[in-house]
């Protein structure tokens, strides 16, 4: 199965950095975190998240978070993404473009690092 959103660990820690739930464009249902069916969760779009529901961020939702200059590319020479940052020169790289784009996302605020 392709990784489509953030897991709930990332969900948690790019809540937990202060990141707003109003950019996320998904949800993990407090049901399907209880009731795992198969070893799938299912994701549903976010509308208004219920208590115990975990908002979450699709690869475009987290593009939007970073700096126009950031991009997200397959990296040429491997089979993993590579998010980069020339200004800042910084590289992260992640078997999926969500995993990449949230490391770079965590780094920034983390780093408190805007655009330039």
């Amino acid at each position: 199965m392709n990784k489509i959103c953030t897991s709930i660990e990332q969900s948690k820690k790019l809540i937990e950095l202060g990141i707003d739930i109003n950019t996320a464009d998904m949800l993990w249902t407090y049901d399907f975190m209880v009731n795992d069916i198969n070893g799938l969760n299912v994701i549903s779009e976010l509308l208004k998240p219920e208590e115990n529901d975990i908002p979450a961020w699709s690869l475009t939702a987290l593009l939007k978070l970073m700096p126009k200059s950031m991009i997200s590319t397959p990296n040429p020479l491997s089979t993993n993404y590579c998010c980069r940052n020339v200004e800042f020169d910084m590289e992260f790289y992640a078997d999926n473009p969500v995993d990449a784009v949230f490391e770079m996302v965590v780094w920034l605020k983390e780093n408190n690092l805007k655009e330039k």
